[in-house]
């Protein structure tokens, strides 16, 4: 199992406000742009910004980064043998699957396998 990318989390209220800066910051465009339940992500260098109304965004507050795996099977056995709890179980999304996890020391994090698609275009450009 390989750590593939890591985002750090930003929060906003509206997506199209945090954008230009970041596009500014990075010199990139954003790599994803997606709506996912009722917040929307976008991916822009080594941010990962998720918008929407403050009551939603809470339910993912609980995840300091999010990290991109090539096996998110393989990750759940490096994890538990580590101590750590798998907190929401893989489930589907747009790019892959994910999963939240936390570790023994309590931090929860957010780790996402992307499908082979996403790994040819993001991770080897």
């Amino acid at each position: 199992m390989s750590i593939l990318k890591t985002y750090a989390r930003l929060w906003s209220d509206d997506l199209d406000r945090a954008l230009p800066l970041l596009r500014r910051l990075t010199g990139a465009e954003p790599d994803l742009r997606l709506a996912f339940q009722a917040v929307e992500l976008a991916a822009v260098g080594d941010f990962l910004v998720i918008a929407g109304p403050a009551e939603e965004r809470a339910k993912y507050a609980h995840a300091s980064a999010t990290v991109v795996v090539d096996d998110l099977d393989a990750l759940q056995e490096t994890l538990r043998s580590a101590g750590a709890t798998i907190t929401t179980p893989p489930a589907p999304s747009p790019t892959g699957r994910f999963l939240y996890a936390r570790h023994a020391d309590g931090t929860e994090i957010e780790y996402v396998q992307w499908t082979p698609e996403l790994v040819r275009r993001l991770v080897h450009r």
